[in-house]
């Protein structure tokens, strides 16, 4: 259908359209339900031209149509997330005010300038058609393997693990960086696996899938080769059109993976934090419902990082406790909810991996406050002091809300 009249007709529709972005996608649409309405007419016996004519009556006022397309085709803003996050990284503080004595001050000012980056990054990555991101999955995982190798290299020592690196008075940690950045690199893979056939470029991504992890080891940084390997292996569960053939080879490489890790861990136990008998139930047993208080006499090792949630819990009780993992399965809950709302396929890939990034070290740092998992160095998301990781998760919500956002204004890439 290329009539004069059906070019006039669209033009009218579109003109109705706010989001720029959604204009080819709606003339795809609309150009593909005329045409089908017109080879209908003309199989009952019309001519070409009055088949088009009848096939934009029933297609109704261009005007009306336009209206109804910029209703359903308009970005879209999860506001729940961002009210969420802004009560999470709220909460972040009161460690800080109740944790210490004279470093919080210094801690808190710290803390408010990375949630300041962490917020420009969070609206960088918010408002940046991610769909720019997916052919360029050799330099983001080139980029994690060099900024792996300049933190082993050059990097700061610190509590037996070599994983800062500073810049210009700035210490962000290499690893969590890396770890965004192998993320971002094996979504773009997964969403066109299809050109990766073949027993060689098999065999290169089964060499690329297990180096971070053997990287990671060699930190050492256990938690973030687990991290890893449920992040990987979930996106590729999602890209693949044989679900059953995927969760077997995910299944098998994970076994595999927890496995090793956990040889390692008994190998060198010195990568646990340096105080491993630390009486967590006990603690937790003194919390009551409504805690000591913040101001309380409390001597636990990083309370402000890896035992922020044991920490919160004792200061403010179980009830507290028990609201703050509520808000983060919420959180969790509407973040892997919204990763199948939309029918792009790189776009619900990122989405389900930074599902991924965040329910492993979610889950692992509260059973692990809760003395029920060993204790391995690992941030509760957006709750535990940190600054790198705060930018990397704020970086995650980014994207994740940015997939949502255009759900409605990106063409389908799913295969059925």
């Amino acid at each position: 259908m290329n009539s004069s009249k059906f070019e006039e007709y669209l033009s009218k529709v579109i003109s109705k359209v706010k989001s720029k972005e959604a204009h080819s996608m709606i003339k795809k649409e609309l150009n593909d339900h005329m045409e089908q309405l017109s080879q209908s007419f003309q199989e009952r016996g019309l001519s070409i031209k009055d088949a088009d004519k009848k096939a934009m009556q029933e297609m109704g006022d261009p005007s009306t149509v336009g209206k109804n397309m910029n209703h359903l085709h308009k970005p879209r803003m999860d506001w729940l997330l961002i009210v969420l996050f802004v009560i999470l990284v709220g909460i972040s503080f009161l460690p800080l005010i109740g944790g210490f004595s004279v470093p919080s001050i210094s801690f808190m000012k710290k803390q408010v300038v990375w949630l300041v980056l962490a917020i420009l990054a969070l609206i960088g990555f918010l408002f940046f058609d991610y769909r720019k991101l997916k052919n360029l999955w050799m330099y983001f995982y080139g980029g994690g393997l060099i900024l792996f190798f300049t933190t082993f290299l050059v990097g700061i020592e610190l509590n037996g693990a070599k994983r800062w690196i500073s810049f210009g008075g700035i210490t962000i940690d290499g690893p969590a960086i890396s770890l965004f950045l192998f993320f971002l690199a094996w979504a773009s893979i997964f969403a066109k696996i299809n050109e990766f056939k073949g027993w060689k470029k098999q065999g290169m991504l089964l060499f690329l899938f297990w180096t971070p992890v053997l990287l990671y080891i060699m930190v050492p940084q256990f938690m973030f080769s687990i991290i890893y390997l449920f992040c990987v292996l979930a996106m590729y569960v999602f890209s693949y059109v044989h679900k059953q053939f995927a969760i077997k080879v995910a299944v098998g490489n994970l076994l595999i993976g927890i496995i090793f890790i956990s040889m390692m861990i008994l190998i060198f136990p010195n990568s646990y934090l340096s105080n491993t008998l630390i009486p967590l139930k006990d603690i937790l047993s003194e919390a009551g419902w409504f805690g000591k208080g913040l101001y309380n006499d409390l001597k636990l090792p990083e309370a402000h990082t890896d035992f922020v949630f044991p920490f919160l819990v004792y200061s403010l009780g179980w009830t507290f406790g028990i609201i703050l993992c509520l808000l983060l399965f919420v959180f969790i809950l509407r973040i892997s909810l919204n990763a199948f709302k939309t029918k792009d396929l790189f776009g619900r890939l990122l989405a389900i991996g930074g599902t991924a990034l965040f329910i492993v070290p979610a889950c692992w740092n509260i059973l692990m406050g809760l003395g029920i998992v060993p204790i391995i160095v690992v941030p509760l998301p957006f709750i535990s002091y940190g600054g790198s990781m705060l930018l990397v998760y704020s970086a995650l919500l980014g994207l994740i809300l940015n997939v949502y956002r255009r759900k409605d204004i990106v063409e389908p890439t799913m295969v059925n």
